[in-house]
């Protein structure tokens, strides 16, 4: 019997309401996966799990602010994981590139979880609707919300002018937004 889906919508609005086992239950559910996409825009461990603890102080405080006309839920949660941790790197703090050796601890440690987003775009109705940008929009918004990557980085790694790339972006979520709706 499969496991019922997760009601991220309902802990955010038990959150608002100051449920603090809404909270803890939406720990557990994506702390892990959290850790994941901070330590890859970080790229320091200590950093990363800075990030997600005030990540889920922002969450626990801004929870009233979520409106679920503008995006679901569990997307919000990682967007104000996302954004913390965009602002780490772009307030010029000192990034450490993971080497092989801290990747493989990392990897063997129990708190953290690598994040198979392939498993999980498979299972979204993301999947779908990704498949239908053109290659170069979709590897933006891939490099830009798996990746972790500025738009300026997206520029130099795909070796297009930087107000493509913005366009791109913008129009390729309004399309995801459209394809998802």
């Amino acid at each position: 019997m499969p496991e019922p889906a997760f009601d991220y919508q309902r802990c955010l609005l038990a959150c608002a309401a100051g449920d603090r086992r809404a909270l803890r239950e939406l720990y557990q559910q994506e702390s892990a996966r959290l850790l994941g996409v901070a330590l890859r825009i970080a790229r320091e461990p200590a950093v990363a799990e800075d990030i997600v603890h005030d990540a889920f102080v922002r969450i626990w405080t801004h929870a009233a602010s979520f409106d679920p006309d503008r995006g679901s839920a569990r997307g919000w949660i990682y967007s104000v994981t996302r954004h913390l941790a965009l602002n780490f790197v772009r307030d010029g703090a000192r990034q450490v590139p993971l080497d092989e050796q801290h990747d493989e601890a990392l990897q063997a440690s129990a708190q953290w979880q690598p994040v198979d987003f392939t498993a999980q775009a498979h299972s979204a109705r993301i999947y779908h609707c990704l498949e239908q940008l053109e290659p170069a929009r979709r590897d933006c918004i891939l490099h830009a919300y798996v990746d972790g990557c500025t738009h300026a980085e997206i520029a130099q790694r795909m070796s297009t002018p930087l107000g493509t790339v913005k366009a791109w972006i913008k129009r390729s979520l309004a399309a995801l937004r459209e394809c998802m709706g």
